[in-house]
């Protein structure tokens, strides 16, 4: 079902369970991930409970949701925190704001409803000068008296792709496509469907391909690319922030950023670092924020 067909039976006389159904399916097709599908339509039923269960959307007014949205805080009696709150005022206002540009109500009551931001800390990155003393060290256990690819294997591919670290432990040696050098790319799979669109292929860089064919030889990789557990990955993270002096704390999540910030700096379109993360264009809103605030912080 797609945007312009799932408002088809829905009308101003509607009411709202059966229109979240529909706003559900809507999520769904529109690429975003379970957890976000889940939390839009759970603040939805949430209002559902709260309104008369035969209340028309056409007769819900701003006034009934800033009542909604007061109750929730004061009266309800469970705890909502303030990112909690302004997660729900948004998915209210996109879900009015999907009826309205689909003609079912023809005023948004949700557009008046004040947004309440939360702004979240922001994740550390590595500077330009960082990243390179990360890769030094992590050259030098691959230069060494006994050589070791795996640390600059390791974290090349994280900095150049941004990949997140259950992707990364996933990956397996057919998903890295190293026919052609020129063309080679790494295909980010998920065995679930709901994960799909998370899906992509991200190019890989000829440095990153000569340090895997040596590591590669080294350990007799069989199947998967990273056979060792996630925290035996994060100890190598953690050893090699230390070795390259880092005060900070190096991790899958710091080159997941720093990678995206880079990205930025090099002017690459906004669509395509959101597509190269493998995130929704919902969870995008709040991570383009982030990176524009990252941009306004280094300058």
């Amino acid at each position: 079902m797609t945007r312009e067909t799932s408002t088809a039976h829905i009308t101003t006389k509607s009411t709202l369970n059966p229109t979240i159904k529909a706003w559900r399916i809507y999520l769904d097709d529109q690429g975003n991930s379970v957890h976000t599908v889940k939390a839009f339509t759970a603040d939805l039923a949430l209002l559902a409970a709260y309104l008369p269960p035969d209340r028309p959307l056409g007769d819900i007014s701003t006034a009934d949701l800033n009542t909604f949205l007061d109750w929730m805080q004061k009266n309800r009696g469970v705890p909502c925190s303030a990112k909690t709150l302004a997660r729900r005022i948004t998915s209210i206002k996109a879900f009015f704001r999907w009826l309205h540009k689909n003609g079912v109500v023809l005023v948004d009551p949700a557009e008046r409803v004040v947004q309440r931001s939360v702004i979240s800390p922001l994740p550390e990155t590595l500077s330009a000068d960082e990243i390179q003393a990360v890769l030094d060290a992590a050259d030098g256990h691959r230069r060494g008296s006994k050589p070791d690819a795996r640390p600059y294997t390791l974290v090349k591919l994280l900095l150049d792709t941004g990949i997140k670290k259950g992707e990364c432990l996933a990956i397996g040696l057919n998903h890295l496509d190293l026919e052609n050098p020129e063309s080679a790319t790494l295909f980010i799979r998920y065995t679930s469907p709901s994960y799909r669109y998370k899906e992509r292929k991200i190019p890989l860089t000829a440095e990153w391909i000569a340090a895997y064919h040596e590591y590669a030889a080294q350990y007799a990789l069989k199947d998967r690319l990273f056979p060792w557990s996630p925290r035996r990955l994060e100890y190598l993270l953690e050893d090699l922030g230390e070795e390259a002096g880092l005060t900070k704390h190096l991790s899958f999540d710091m080159c997941r950023w720093s990678c995206a910030l880079n990205d930025k700096y090099a002017g690459l379109d906004e669509d395509k670092i959101r597509q190269k993360l493998g995130v929704s264009k919902v969870q995008w809103r709040e991570l383009s924020m982030k990176l524009e605030r990252l941009v306004g912080q280094s300058a």
